[in-house]
């Protein structure tokens, strides 16, 4: 654990204020290296389940159209997509975080974590790790593997967008099958995420142990129903 992080007015009345310019970022200038993985989380925001990272080594030679952020496409082309990189890619790997490690580290640690798992599962050794984001753990052994973090990665690296789309799918899968186990969360439509619904549901059902507790939605309701317990709601 111990090499987890390595921290990279006018008096003029206007109608309606003007729109902020969205932010155009260059074409990415990929790192000299031979065999480059990309790495990428889904499930930093909810308050339910494991945070989902991947690592992903695309084959040159078997290039896969249409790659680009998860939250772009629709759920029949992630899914057409991430069979596709499975199938195509030189390596790919799955890494998580559980809410426990989460409540335990907070979530931040706990996602860097969690990429490293995601490229210490591929079943090749990268010259070169790049991450989606600000920021980027160590990878390797000793972290040896050299890394950079890539703002808008899973839009401007490729190997970032397949490991976006590859989290993605599991973790929403995963939300569909708590979905079946208790479907009063409404789990398959809000994946997890504080919507207005969630926050109710929590309120009446109740916090399952799959929770993040450490999160303040819902570690307020969990100190609600303690004080209820203790007789302080009568």
């Amino acid at each position: 654990m111990s090499n987890l992080l390595k921290i990279s007015t006018d008096n003029v009345v206007k109608k309606s204020s003007p729109k902020k310019s969205k932010t155009i970022f260059p074409d990415f200038e990929y790192p000299i290296a031979y065999c480059i993985a990309g790495v990428d989380e889904v499930g930093r925001g909810p308050l339910v389940g494991d945070v989902v990272t991947a690592a992903v080594i695309l084959d040159p030679d078997n290039p896969i159209e249409g790659l680009m952020d998860s939250k772009k496409l629709s759920d029949k082309k992630r899914q057409l997509l991430a069979v596709q990189i499975k199938q195509h890619a030189v390596s790919y790997s799955i890494g998580r975080a559980s809410p426990e490690e989460i409540d335990t580290l907070n979530i931040l640690h706990a996602t860097m974590l969690a990429m490293q798992r995601a490229v210490q599962g591929l079943n090749v050794t990268p010259d070169f790790v790049l991450v989606d984001g600000n920021r980027c753990p160590s990878f390797g052994s000793g972290g040896e593997i050299p890394s950079q973090a890539v703002v808008k990665g899973d839009d401007r690296v490729s190997e970032i967008s397949a490991a976006s789309i590859l989290a993605k799918v599991v973790r929403d899968d995963e939300m569909i099958a708590l979905d079946k186990l208790h479907p009063e969360y409404g789990f398959a439509k809000h994946k997890g995420y504080p919507t207005k619904v969630h926050l109710e549901n929590i309120i009446i059902h109740g916090v399952l142990d799959c929770y993040r507790q450490s999160f303040k939605p819902v570690a307020k309701v969990l100190s609600s129903s303690k004080a209820f317990d203790n007789g302080e709601g009568y």
